[in-house]
């Protein structure tokens, strides 16, 4: 098998062991963004490298303990990357929590139009006919795909973002500044999610890791005025919540077929 060109030899007459020239090698490549998709197996980099399966197992076990790759059982070894933390129950701009976690946030717009859609004309209560504004962006954090984000909102509501210039900005500060309104409340289902091949491309999900799927519904005094699905990159996104000895944790409950969080909820007390 030919040897990759990115790879550079390792010297073997270098006082630096082996290991260590191999672990540098694949930190530079690491950086030029050689394995933003996958990662090789051990295999692979013996013979990209032409030197023994300890040598390569030491060098990954070097970046693993300095937090460069993780690895599990099945699912092989991927590039560690910096998660981006949101708290259930709030309403959230995406782009603030990549902000948040220091990371550089860009949106690349696919589509930005007016369109009706009766299924999500009736999942804001509105007539079939309603003339809806219509986002789908590429979410990117710090340049790599973190989300692709679709939102609807009412023509009559939303109009002035037709004009909204989103490659660096949030959809609800775009909304606040163009039209003066700001959503005060809504209901989001997270669901885990096995993206199609599309998605998977789109977003570079590496091999074996999931994604999860935010649907939600944003009001504005009462009134649904947002209707967004986001299919997040499982190794880059987590939510947290809180709870106390008193109150427990309050946790919507909802079936797969559910459009918005059911009535129950459950007290998780410990």
């Amino acid at each position: 098998m030919p040897r990759r060109t990115d790879v550079r030899p390792l010297d073997r007459q270098n006082p630096l062991p082996l290991w260590a020239q191999l672990e540098q090698d694949l930190k530079r490549r690491i950086s030029a963004g050689a394995f933003d998709i996958r990662f090789p197996g051990e295999h692979e980099l013996v013979e990209d490298y032409g030197v023994s399966r300890h040598t390569v197992r030491e060098a990954l076990r070097r970046l693993r303990v300095s937090g460069v790759l993780e690895s599990s059982r099945g699912r092989g070894t991927w590039l560690s990357r910096a998660k981006i933390e949101q708290p259930l129950g709030a309403l959230y701009s995406l782009f603030r929590s990549v902000e948040a976690s220091g990371l550089e946030q860009r949106s690349k717009v696919r589509v930005l139009d007016v369109r009706t859609d009766e299924v999500i004309a009736a999942r804001l209560d509105r007539p079939a006919d309603t003339e809806l504004v219509y986002l789908e962006r590429l979410r990117l954090a710090d340049g790599v795909p973190l989300a692709l984000d679709r939102a609807w909102l009412p023509r009559s509501v939303a109009g002035p973002l037709l004009e909204a210039d989103f490659s660096h900005s949030g959809l609800y500060d775009e909304l606040a500044a163009l039209t003066g309104t700001r959503l005060t409340g809504g209901s989001e289902v997270i669901t885990a999610l096995v993206p199609d091949a599309t998605v998977r491309e789109l977003l570079a999900i590496p091999h074996g890791c999931a994604a999860m799927e935010v649907r939600r519904l944003g009001c504005l005094r009462n009134t649904p005025v947002e209707w967004r699905e986001t299919v997040i990159r499982g190794d880059r996104f987590s939510v947290t919540a809180q709870w106390s000895a008193q109150e427990g944790l309050r946790m919507d409950v909802a079936s797969s077929g559910d459009r918005a969080p059911a009535a129950a909820r459950s007290a998780i007390t410990g």
